[in-house]
């Protein structure tokens, strides 16, 4: 896609449809003004821009295969992403990006996949889950671990279902807290790692969730075996500008608009323990 030479000037966009999913999610599908693609990779994080509001660092949740919708699922948290869930069809929105870093997916062929995510980390996860799936053959077993605060909280629940009606992959689901209908698994995601069937020594992890969940995960693989250089954490945060201009998302040396949001553990393992970081 032909963009503004100016990375901090936004492209216009188009609001095609809005979908709620909860009570405080909902997913924007975009086209671009001029119909153009827009190619991005999958952990990619765009800035989305309303006129008269501001604009907020929001990842990519849409199919990398099909680069001319353009997919965002938000939660409403603050006056910009309040005002964005109040869009309708035909409105204009200003793109800025893609940013960052991605899920290592092309460089996890033959490996087995763990994906372990919470609440709304299941979106900017959701590109990787369509690459590895339309690429299936390339990959060895694909487990993915999903869990929500209640069953009512439970993100893309179809698209779940979906996935886990297939005989390729393995998806296990959980909530912190069930209600009386609820005939699922009870408890924390971190502790569905230990009897998830991969082969530790032959395995590529992809983490995004809250943090507590992310540094008990990170902690329950590396008990498994898997290598720290193979477990890969979104570290998405205040980010502002995405071009490290501002700093307010510099983690030490790094940037992580700029040099992530996605990155090895091993690469910021001593700045991932320091808590609300």
């Amino acid at each position: 896609m032909k963009t503004s030479q100016d990375p901090m000037t936004p492209n216009l966009f188009q609001v095609q449809r809005i979908r709620r999913e909860l009570a405080d999610t909902f997913t924007l599908e975009l086209t671009a003004e001029s119909n153009n693609e827009f190619p991005f990779l999958p952990g990619q994080f765009n800035m989305i821009y309303l006129f008269g509001s501001g604009e907020v660092p929001i990842s990519i949740s849409g199919d990398p295969a099909q680069p001319n919708r353009l997919i965002h699922t938000i939660r409403a948290v603050g006056s910009v992403t309040e005002g964005l869930k109040s869009c309708k069809s035909g409105d204009m929105l200003g793109i800025r990006g893609p940013f960052g870093s991605a899920w290592p997916v092309e460089q996890a062929t033959g490996q087995d996949i763990v994906i372990i995510t919470g609440g709304i980390g299941l979106a900017p996860l959701r590109p990787a889950i369509y690459h590895l799936l339309a690429n299936r053959q390339r990959y060895g077993k694909i487990v993915i671990l999903y869990g929500a605060r209640t069953p009512a909280d439970i993100l893309f629940r179809k698209e779940l279902e979906r996935w886990r009606s297939r005989f390729d992959i393995s998806v296990e689901v959980t909530v912190d807290q069930a209600v009386s209908n609820w005939s699922g698994r009870v408890g924390v995601v971190p502790k569905l790692i230990n009897r998830a069937d991969f082969a530790p020594e032959e395995t590529t992890a992809l983490i995004c969730g809250p943090e507590i969940m992310m540094r008990f995960s990170v902690k329950a693989l590396q008990e498994r075996g898997v290598k720290e250089d193979h477990i890969y954490v979104s570290m998405e945060r205040n980010m502002k500008c995405a071009i490290g201009f501002c700093g307010h998302c510099q983690l030490g040396s790094q940037f992580v608009c700029k040099d992530g949001p996605v990155f090895p553990y091993s690469q910021i393992s001593s700045a991932f323990r320091i808590r609300e970081l």
